[in-house]
């Protein structure tokens, strides 16, 4: 993947990309984890739900710039 996207002659860094997606997966597995009631089980869901995006964005954008 480039390390810049051109969208309508306006460069983006492709980790805005990674961010978008990684929002999605994070908020279908933030529905998942709802229906399942696995929030109740934990101390902080905000924090859950902080941390699993950042870990989501992390993960997608390792293989991006390493």
């Amino acid at each position: 993947m480039p390390r810049e996207i051109a969208f309508h002659g306006l460069y983006m860094p492709s980790l805005t990309v990674l961010f978008l997606f990684a929002m999605g997966l994070a908020w279908a597995l933030d529905r998942w984890f709802s229906s399942l009631d696995l929030y109740r089980h934990f101390w902080h869901p905000a924090l859950l739900r902080l941390c699993l995006f950042v870990c989501l964005c992390s993960a997608l954008a390792l293989p991006l710039y390493h």
